[in-house]
Parts: structure tokens; C-alpha cells; sequence
């Protein structure tokens, strides 16, 4: 059974920065792409950014230049670093893995920026 945790989440500053991340477990392919999406009140969940197996990644426009992606694939751990916070980047962030065709999701972290 696949199994996702994430932390890392928390309060900051406006121009701050956290740094999230995701363990996944019960993972049975090498195959994978892991992924954060970010859901804020009264909003649908939104993707933030994608990584592959091979490293390949896709950001939002909305984060491009102030996130980054990465994964430990020896870890099953993927992380995102976000920098230059803004008020709007306030949300749940989740974690998700698309593996075998099926898609699985974290348990979600918060994550608010003040103004």
C-alpha cells in the first residue's frame, strides 16, 4: 500500500521561505512521477510542480523562479523548496505519486504566509 507523509509546512513571513517535503512508501516501480498540488479556501487544488523518475520537472507559472523540485529517489523523497513566499501561495500543500497508472496523495501540509 502506498503511503505518503509530508511536513514541513508552516507559518512565515511574506518573502520567507519553507521548505516541504515527502516521504513515500510502498512504492513499487522506479517508474514514477511525485508531484505537490496546493489547495487554498474556497479554491480548487491546483498543481504546483512535477518531477519524474528522471528528473524531469514542470512547474506553475505562478511558481516558476521561486520553487524548486527535487527527489531522492534512493529515499522515495521528493521536496520543494519555496523562496520568495507571497501571501497567495497560502494553502494546504500535497504531495501525490502517479504510479502504475494510479494516482495517490499525502495527507496534506499547510502552509500560510502572512502578510
Amino acid at each position: 500500500q502506498v503511503q505518503l507523509v509530508e511536513s514541513g509546512g508552516g507559518l512565515v513571513q511574506t518573502g520567507g521561505s519553507l521548505r516541504l517535503s515527502c516521504v513515500a512508501s510502498g512504492i513499487t516501480s522506479r517508474f514514477n512521477t511525485m508531484g505537490w498540488y496546493r489547495q487554498a479556501p474556497g479554491k480548487q487544488r491546483e498543481l504546483v510542480a512535477t518531477i519524474t523518475s528522471g528528473g524531469s520537472t514542470n512547474y506553475a507559472d505562478s511558481v516558476k523562479g521561486r520553487f524548486t523540485i527535487s527527489r531522492d529517489n534512493a529515499k522515495n523523497t521528493v521536496l520543494l523548496q519555496m523562496s520568495s513566499l507571497k501571501p497567495e501561495d497560502t494553502a494546504v500543500y500535497y504531495c501525490n505519486i502517479l504510479q502504475h497508472g494510479s494516482l495517490y496523495w499525502g495527507q496534506g501540509t499547510q502552509v500560510t504566509v502572512s502578510s
